[in-house]
């Protein structure tokens, strides 16, 4: 599958590594090409360094993974690409908020009517995207959104990724709960202290 990352920081660069090994064309996406910053990323296999606009252009499938203020001038540049296209929100607005928007979901369902739109990848640390295993077994991811083709592909990444299961969380009224459930791994792994090691999985009887 050909994957745009656009914001190839620690969650985006992790995720490029995992999907990169799993066998995916990695199309990262930056402002400026003579200023990329992550070029450790280029070392991956089948992955190449384009412009937003054409990482998006040449990709099926789109992960935003930049900061939430810069949703709006991240979509201005996807826009005439993303047309039935499926956009991955993986933004948290913890501090800044895109404005106008409660989250950047609502931004891009905005932005991009057109596209299929889920959140996910957002829900737990960077370092649990780059080895999600713990103690022999993967731990899980979340999605929300109401495009069932966005949520099947995501699901299907986040199990390409090494993650064990990645439940439905809802349509897309649940993302905000979906941030919120963010808030909470930021909560026992920082401010409570327990550190960034830690993550969520479901677990039935």
């Amino acid at each position: 599958m050909k994957i745009a990352i656009i914001g190839t920081g620690n969650v985006g660069g992790a995720l490029a590594t995992q999907w990169a090994k799993a066998g995916h064309q990695i199309l990262l996406g930056t402002r400026d090409l003579d200023k990329f910053e992550d070029k450790h990323l280029l070392n991956n296999a089948n992955t190449t360094l384009l412009t937003i606009s054409e990482s998006a252009e040449n990709a099926e499938v789109i992960l935003i993974a930049a900061v939430p203020q810069a949703t709006q001038s991240i979509a201005e540049q996807i826009k005439a690409f993303a047309k039935d296209k499926i956009v991955i929100d993986a933004m948290n607005a913890v501090r800044i908020k895109p404005e106008g928007f409660n989250n950047s979901f609502e931004a891009l369902k905005s932005y991009l009517p057109e596209s299929e739109i889920v959140k996910c990848f957002n829900s737990t640390g960077f370092e649990n995207m780059a080895n999600p295993i713990y103690h022999g077994e993967g731990i899980d991811m979340f999605v929300a959104g109401s495009s069932i083709k966005g949520k099947e592909i995501a699901q299907k990444l986040a199990l390409d990724a090494g993650f064990s299961a990645c439940w439905d969380f809802g349509g897309d009224d649940k993302a905000q709960l979906l941030e919120h459930f963010a808030l909470c791994w930021i909560n026992l792994a920082i401010m409570q202290g327990h550190g960034r090691n830690m993550a969520f999985k479901v677990i039935k009887r």
